[in-house]
């Protein structure tokens, strides 16, 4: 009884399965990692990659075998790249510069194509970025504060795959689907692996294995995580959260909210985001051993006031 009512109460102060915009807008003051490290702070929960934790993490290392969690480019337009990478060949074999071929690179990253790092000035809410700096920080020169090269030094630090496909014996999730902090519990049990301080947690919705089986749909309905997941991760101080879409679920299930997870964890946790990785090999591999941690490292290009980065994280077992 006494464990029933305690649930009974949890659920009443954290609706695990229905939020509103006033439970966010409270969550964005109760979740506020603001001035933890410093009113200066650029980096906000990668602070939590101590150097013991990297020299943790270094000795995850045991076949040197590395997966890559990029999604190659993609070059074509389709219903969920509005803004294709383009590759523009300025010398090639038939008409060489002398003894080099050169091409130049065009992307727009941010969205739900390509593999890329969101910085923590690249949302605000009320006006306001990560540890109070005013939006106004972000000019036509870029970003003033907060830019991804806060992180040139890279991320390498301790990685977990949470397979959510895999949890519920399914290829994939289908579009819109919620996954809730209790999906996250289950998949700690099935995996033997505890979630903790200065962890990357990448989640599996298995969008790009759905993808290749019945091609591009409209991205504003995609699985992914629901606003209570925040506090979840809160709780875990993680470093830094990714996933194979846009973490976010979509629609949000918030009335007044398109994305709850991204305001939460970029604007008030100070926690930055991998968006659009690649998780099926990384899901593959994973499994093949039964290992669910790995040795994470991802470097962002140090585009002076960036508001984040097109990157290639890797995964070494």
């Amino acid at each position: 009884m006494v464990a029933a009512g305690a649930l009974l109460c949890q659920s009443a102060e954290t609706p695990a399965r229905h939020a509103t915009k006033a439970d966010v807008d409270k969550w964005m003051t109760e979740l506020s990692n603001w001035n933890r490290w410093g009113k200066g702070d650029q980096m906000g929960t990668v602070n939590l990659i101590t150097p013991a934790k990297r020299k943790q993490a270094a000795a995850l290392v045991t076949e040197g075998v590395p997966v890559s969690l990029a999604h190659n480019t993609d070059t074509q337009k389709a219903a969920d790249n509005g803004s294709p990478f383009k590759l523009k060949m300025l010398s090639t074999g038939a008409h060489p510069a002398g003894q080099f071929v050169v091409d130049d690179y065009e992307v727009t990253y941010h969205g739900l194509a390509h593999t890329h790092m969101d910085a923590l000035c690249h949302m605000s809410w009320n006006g306001k970025l990560y540890n109070g700096i005013p939006m106004t920080a972000v000019t036509d020169a870029g970003a003033t504060q907060l830019a991804v090269t806060a992180f040139r030094s890279g991320i390498f630090t301790r990685g977990i795959l949470v397979d959510i496909p895999r949890l519920k014996g399914l290829p994939y999730l289908e579009p819109g689907t919620a996954i809730y902090p209790e999906d996250l519990e289950a998949w700690e049990k099935k995996a033997n692996v505890k979630i903790g301080a200065g962890d990357v947690v990448f989640i599996r919705t298995g969008r790009w294995a759905r993808r290749a089986a019945k091609g591009a749909w409209d991205p504003a309905t995609i699985a992914g995580l629901y606003a209570t997941c925040a506090k979840w991760l809160k709780d875990r101080d993680v470093a830094m959260v990714g996933s194979d879409a846009a973490t976010d679920v979509m629609p949000s299930g918030v009335e007044g909210v398109v994305q709850p997870m991204h305001q939460l964890l970029l604007v008030a946790m100070g926690t930055p985001i991998f968006d659009n990785t690649d998780l099926e090999a990384l899901g593959d591999e994973a499994a093949k051993r039964n290992r669910w941690a790995f040795l994470l490292t991802a470097a962002p290009m140090a585009v002076t006031n960036g508001t984040g980065s097109p990157l290639n994280p890797t995964a070494i077992f």
